[in-house]
């Protein structure tokens, strides 16, 4: 009778929930705080909870009683609670507001730095935010430090491992543009933007297939911690270039700002840029026809301008802890203007006569770029633990206006002039991009997972351009050039991922799948070229572990480049009197199968490459023997054979002194059966090195130095015919607590960096001299503020960042 009225006692007793929310400095919650509900009648009896994203915690079925509540999170100081008496009806506790041990943290120095150059199993990452000597660069610039990097300055070209058809992307986002307008953009998009850049020269099925050469990803910076928080910089700078003026400035300063607070997480970025360029290209030409030769000697001087202005807003919302919805919308203008002297000597040569004649021409630019790209996305992690389903909307917009003029004067032997003639051209460009994707992964176990996605692009090119001629006092379409081109495209595609890791093994098989169908339409001279085609890319990758610091790789993809809008687009674009630049609305796509075998042995890393292009595109010279003119086209050329081993071995020399190091060999052939109406056959042994040094002289105080070297090499019909080589150096001073960085650099200190090359094949016989902004001092300042100490409990990656497209090249 006893027991069960004391059974019946127990049963009666009343049980309810405590809840509660826990809060930081500034009433923003925080989430996945550790709650700890300590019963003080026995302090063995303790309940655990996390605070969702919302900061609020809960514990269910408790019993009436004293109890205590401790709170932990990393960054904050310890809380305990006094005594709370719980009746069993549900109590809602007053807010708990932590205090920030931001004080404690000051007296912990974190001297690790990561490298510039960090090597990664699938990738290699820059780490710009870390590097001395990336102070006051633009993008393009950093880019040329680079291991494997080179930056074609003849053909506005970014080639890795000696390879175009790289696809350029920002924050995961493709860039639709190409050549110089992609290298314009880089050119005006800062170090100050930049946390990483990430080179990935083979990727997966599960990235689209278009990029020869790879992925050049570029991540901007983005704050996420908790509170209101950013970034301010500043940038000073100074350039030089042989035989250029001394008045090359350039000017920068970049904002970023970040507000997360509860389900939010708000972002922007604001950021300008001005700088002065210049150029000098230096062009000997022999025409041989005949018992006719003609020497042309020219040189070809321009100086830019150019002022842009980047801006960008976004926003996450975090609806539950399995759902984050996101919104981004980034644009940007730059305005340039350019102006040009060209002076032409030309020798002409018959029997024993001389003909002696002179040619200068003044040209001038005014361009606008202007530029929108928004997305918006969504990711839900499923039930199944690693598993989810994202989708993204995507739309860009680029819109190009460009007034170019060419006065030139026509002298004789005496210098007396002959012939004026005045030309102009108008372009209106401009791309709309529509994409849509969707991804899914599925973890079988934890050692078998499955992907599969699918997507759809259409893009549509609209390119008027208008080429005229004065004519006893009106503009006239005398020569024939104008031209509206219109280009449509839609690219649909499936793909499927299969991964397995066994002890010592791990496998990855894809296969993707996409269709293409294009239109490139010649309006004024009514010409059509369609495209439909359906290619299939499949994927393997192996990664075998022979033991703890032993590892092999072996991957082999397919991969398409397919040409860019503006390689398609059948205008002639007037340089000089005797050169002149048209694009190829016949071009196909070019096809690349990728295999590789790499090797680790700790953070030492070894690679084989062995590339096969079939029609490969390419810049091809013609010259008319006739009117003795050079007319640059791209075409599709026969085959390549790249051949490339590529040696990482970073060294620690000390505590504080670091070095890296990066040697690769490339040995390059190429073949063609009908080059310009004959057969041609080149091939290449060039190498690459490049190293930097780090050195802490304190905790607040570094430098670094870095030299890269290229060999003379070969590429198509166009070879390089000196080694290019460059010594950087930078020093950081850091203060306020690791909150205020002063950075001072100089690229090529003794300003080496310069471009020789040649052309000879066929009637073709050219050799040029390339001079470009080539030292650079820059001085720079950034300083961080707001809230910097805790960080986000989720580290979102949306499937945008994997959106991959073709940017041409």
């Amino acid at each position: 009778m006893t027991c069960l009225l004391a059974w019946g006692t127990s049963f009666a007793q009343k049980k309810g929930n405590i809840s509660g929310k826990i809060v930081a400095d500034h009433n923003e919650a925080l989430p996945y705080s550790l709650v700890k509900l300590i019963s003080l009648a026995d302090t063995l009896n303790v309940k655990e909870a996390s605070a969702n994203l919302d900061g609020i915690f809960q514990f269910q079925n408790v019993a009436e009683g004293q109890y205590q509540i401790k709170v932990k999170m990393v960054g904050y100081q310890n809380y305990t609670s006094s005594k709370i008496t719980f009746t069993g009806n549900d109590l809602q506790l007053p807010s708990v507001k932590m205090q920030s041990s931001s004080k404690q943290l000051n007296e912990v120095s974190v001297v690790g730095q990561k490298p510039f150059v960090e090597r990664r199993a699938d990738k290699t990452v820059l780490n710009v935010e870390s590097n001395v000597t990336a102070a006051g660069n633009s993008v393009l610039e950093l880019l040329e430090k680079a291991p494997g990097v080179t930056i074609d300055r003849q053909t506005e070209q970014i080639k890795l491992n000696n390879k175009a058809g790289i696809t350029i992307m920002v924050d995961g986002k493709t860039n639709f543009l190409s050549g110089a307008d992609i290298t314009t953009l880089l050119s005006n998009m800062t170090s100050d933007q930049v946390a990483t850049i990430e080179l990935i020269t083979n990727p997966s099925s599960k990235y689209d297939a278009a990029g020869n050469a790879g992925i050049i990803n570029i991540k901007l910076k983005r704050n996420k911690n908790f509170g209101t928080n950013g970034s301010l910089s500043a940038n000073t700078g100074w350039g030089s270039v042989k035989n250029g003026p001394s008045d090359l400035f350039r000017h920068s300063g970049n904002l970023n700002l970040n507000h997360r607070v509860n389900k939010w997480n708000i972002f922007g970025n604001a950021g300008f840029n001005t700088r002065e360029n210049f150029n000098q290209t230096l062009l000997d030409r022999t025409a041989s026809i005949g018992s006719m030769l003609t020497k042309f000697d020219q040189s070809f001087n321009r100086k830019q301008n150019g002022t842009g202005y980047t801006g960008k807003v976004g926003a996450d919302y975090y609806a539950s802890e399995k759902t984050v919805i996101g919104l981004m919308v980034d644009v940007g203008t730059i305005d340039n203007k350019l102006a040009g002297l060209s002076n032409s000597t030309i020798n002409e040569f018959q029997q024993n006569a001389q003909t002696l004649s002179y040619i200068q021409q003044h040209n001038g630019n005014k361009s606008k770029f202007n530029s929108i790209t928004s997305n918006f996305n969504i990711k839900h992690d499923l039930a199944k633990k690693d598993a989810s389903l994202t989708f993204d909307l995507d739309y860009a917009g680029y819109g190009m206006d460009r007034n170019e003029n060419f006065d030139a004067r026509y002298l004789d032997a005496s210098q007396n002039q002959t012939n004026v003639s005045n030309l102009r051209n108008i372009v209106d460009a401009k791309i709309d991009v529509f994409a849509a994707k969707t991804d899914f992964s599925w973890p079988f176990s934890k050692t078998l997972k499955f992907e599969s996605g699918l997507k759809s692009s259409i893009v549509k090119t609209n390119n008027d351009f208008v080429s005229e001629q004065l004519n006893n006092g009106e503009w006239t379409d005398a020569l024939g050039r104008s031209n509206l081109f219109i280009y449509k495209e839609n690219i649909n595609a499936a793909y499927a991922n299969l991964s397995q890791d066994w002890k010592k093994w791990q496998v990855q098989l894809g296969l993707r799948a996409e269709h293409t169908n294009s239109k490139g339409h010649s309006v004024t001279s009514n010409k059509l070229v369609n495209r439909d085609y359906v290619s299939l890319f499949p994927s393997v990758f192996i990664k075998q572990e022979l033991n703890k610091n032993n590892s092999l790789n072996y991957s082999y993809s397919r991969r398409i480049d397919r040409p860019s809008y503006q390689q398609l687009n059948p205008f002639l674009l007037y340089l000089d009197p005797y050169t002149i630049d048209s694009g190829n609305p016949y071009l196909n796509a070019q096809f690349t199968d990728n295999y590789e075998v790499g090797y680790s042995f700790k953070e030492i890393s070894l690679s084989l490459n062995y590339s096969n292009v079939r029609g490969m595109i390419t810049q091809v010279s013609r010259q008319n023997d006739v009117t003795k003119q050079i007319e640059v086209q791209r075409q599709n050329f026969g085959k390549a054979n790249l051949y490339n081993a590529n040696l990482y071995v970073p060294i620690k020399i000390t505590k504080q002194w670091s070095m890296q190091n990066n040697f690769s060999a490339v040995y390059q052939e190429y073949q063609d059966g009908t080059l310009v109406g004959a057969a041609y056959q080149k091939s290449k042994v060039s190498f690459n090195f490049n190293t930097s040094q780090s050195i802490a002289f304190s905790k607040t105080f570094r430098a670094e130095v870095s030299f890269w070297y290229d060999s003379p090499r070969v590429r198509g019909v166009e070879e390089t015919t000196i080694a290019q080589y460059a010594l950087n150096f930078g020093v950081q001073k850091t203060m306020m607590q690791n909150k205020l960085k002063l950075r001072l650099a100089v690229d090529d200190v003794f300003a080496t960096n310069y471009w020789e090359g040649q052309m000879k094949y066929q009637n073709v016989d050219m050799y040029v001299k390339n001079y470009y902004v080539n030292r650079r001092a820059s001085f720079s300042v950034n300083y961080a503020f707001g809230n910097q100490q805790v960080k986000s409990a989720r580290n979102r990656k949306t499937a945008s960042d994997d959106i991959k497209g073709r940017t041409g090249g």
